[in-house]
């Protein structure tokens, strides 16, 4: 059995679908995602590509590439994530006859359950598994004595105040390493070009504190334990899953503000005084 996933998507989008993936494992897999997500998903699958080295993003514009049609020729079976909701996607891949097998890329409004959940059990309508739900990235430990702080999200309504993030990091027993992304604006933070570097990074953290981010899932699915803030988001859909994640929540979706800096000193207090395993 020769499989290809497709599965689009941002750093927190991807990781909340690793269980998923998990489900679909054959002889030989390969992954094809978001360019910065490749090197992460070189760790779940044999080969890891981006989409748009592909053409993929192309085949129902310009027409299918000779190269590209025989690549997917190659695959028994195609589960994709990407072009689940573009019609003309979905009819240039089936006037072809190829395998493609489409999952909704979002959880529905209401859904009632986690988005790991909900992608696993699409998975489990084609390949039965057992899973736990839990995203996990392996790394080699090295742990570290530091506190990691990443204050930036994809969207400004769920970002806390940088201020707080700021009296937070004077206010903990412990050194604290700044990240961001390459376009963030914190001097002297840490940047990884390599998801994965970053990955292995965050596994030496004692802790993590970050908004509703792809760094905060990832963080999670490394192992270390994480305090995550929420506001406009569903946590019960959307948080970070692991066996040591502790959310702050405004409450009733209110503005990120609302979080206090001493709820969040408490919950990562509460966090440190369990060791790590």
């Amino acid at each position: 059995m020769k499989r290809l996933i497709i599965r689009p998507g941002a750093l927190g989008d991807f990781i909340v679908s690793v269980p998923a993936i998990g489900c679909l494992l054959a002889e030989y897999m390969e992954l094809w995602t978001a360019p910065p997500n490749v090197p992460l998903a070189a760790r779940l699958a044999q080969r890891a590509r981006s989409i748009p080295a592909t053409g993929l993003d192309l085949l129902e514009l310009t027409g299918p590439g000779a190269q590209l049609i025989a690549t997917l020729r190659g695959f028994d079976s195609i589960v994709s994530w990407y072009g689940a909701g573009r019609v003309e996607f979905r009819e240039a891949v089936a006037a072809l006859g190829l395998p493609f097998h489409f999952f909704t890329a979002l959880p529905p409004a209401g859904c009632g359950s986690h988005a790991a959940d909900f992608y696993l059990e699409q998975t489990r309508s084609m390949a039965p598994c057992s899973s736990d739900g839990i995203p996990r990235i392996a790394c080699e430990p090295v742990r570290g004595d530091f506190a990691v702080i990443h204050p930036f999200a994809g969207s400004p309504r769920k970002r806390w105040p940088l201020a707080r993030f700021e009296e937070l990091a004077r206010r903990l027993p412990l050194p604290v390493e700044w990240c961001a992304g390459p376009e963030d604006d914190l001097p002297g933070a840490r940047r990884f070009d390599d998801l994965y570097e970053l990955a292995c990074w965050l596994s030496s953290a004692r802790i993590y504190i970050g908004n509703d981010s792809g760094p905060t899932h990832l963080a999670a699915a490394v192992g270390t334990p994480v305090v995550a803030l929420f506001g406009p988001t569903d946590p019960a859909v959307w948080a970070p899953r692991g066996s040591r994640v502790a959310i702050a929540a405004a409450p009733e979706a209110l503005e990120m503000d609302t979080i206090t800096v001493d709820q969040v000193v408490g919950l990562v207090m509460s966090t440190l005084e369990n060791p790590r395993p």
